[in-house]
């Protein structure tokens, strides 16, 4: 099913608890068993009838709370808008305005999109950062913890998953409205298995949606391009090179 943006106010719980719990972490067990002699003491002189642990520990995160000076919601929520806009600049990630996934993504909209083998993390955190749910595949660990550890470092980790696989193991599960493959996700198949696999991305693309392979290059440059414009016969086909010796395949699926 397609994700959700989450609300600020469900964002700003989630900061307070993560701050909360960081601080926690790195206290030393005997401070940390002072505070909670704090927070009993306080819920004695203020009579509560029962000392529940529950109680308990709501005290003692009331008082890290104001120990570490955690902001409001007013500021917290002035501070994150002020962030997601500039989340929202593809330069922010490495990306030119004119870039191919800033022309053809559906930022205006929630779609769902695709990112396979990506060079960095730029596109799917940029994609995540303008509304997309963004699904991420690589057969590379490191690849995939690397794009999910840049989405929670700003926050936006119900926009992006990831999987560690390859896109001959990995099916689509919803609707896609835009694939962004590297090249090395179909470079390292046989001819065979990129026709499966680009059979699954077709099935899978909304009407209207893209499917694009880039940095198509190396001795099988032209024979991959040859078979993509073979199969995405009935589709918009444009290849582009920008004066480099890697190509770039844009196909948009016909309504």
């Amino acid at each position: 099913m397609p994700q959700h943006q989450r609300s600020l106010k469900y964002e700003y719980e989630l900061y307070v608890e993560q701050e909360i719990e960081a601080y926690k972490e790195s206290l030393p067990r005997n401070v940390l068993l002072r505070i909670g002699d704090e927070a009993v003491s306080l819920m004695a002189s203020e009579q509560q009838l029962a000392l529940t642990d529950l109680l308990l520990c709501d005290e003692v995160d009331r008082i890290i709370r104001k120990r570490i000076r955690i902001p409001s919601h007013r500021t917290w929520c002035r501070r994150r808008l002020n962030s997601l806009k500039e989340f929202k600049r593809p330069e922010r990630w490495g990306l030119t305005p004119d870039a191919l996934i800033c022309r053809t993504a559906p930022l205006s909209s929630e779609g769902h999109v695709l990112v396979a083998n990506p060079r960095d993390e730029g596109s799917a955190i940029f994609l995540a950062a303008n509304g997309c749910d963004v699904t991420t595949v690589d057969p590379q660990e490191d690849v995939v913890e690397k794009i999910i550890r840049a989405a929670l470092e700003v926050g936006l980790t119900g926009k992006v998953r990831g999987f560690v696989a390859d896109l001959l193991t990995w099916a689509p599960d919803v609707p896609l409205n835009a694939v962004y493959c590297g090249f090395a996700a179909f470079s390292r198949l046989s001819f065979a298995e990129r026709e499966q696999v680009i059979e699954a991305l077709q099935g899978a693309t909304a009407a209207g949606g893209v499917n694009v392979v880039e940095q198509i290059g190396g001795i099988d440059r032209a024979a991959i391009l040859q078979q993509l414009e073979a199969s995405y016969s009935g589709w918009q086909v444009t290849v582009e090179h920008n004066g480099s010796a890697a190509a770039t395949f844009l196909a948009r699926k016909v309504a």
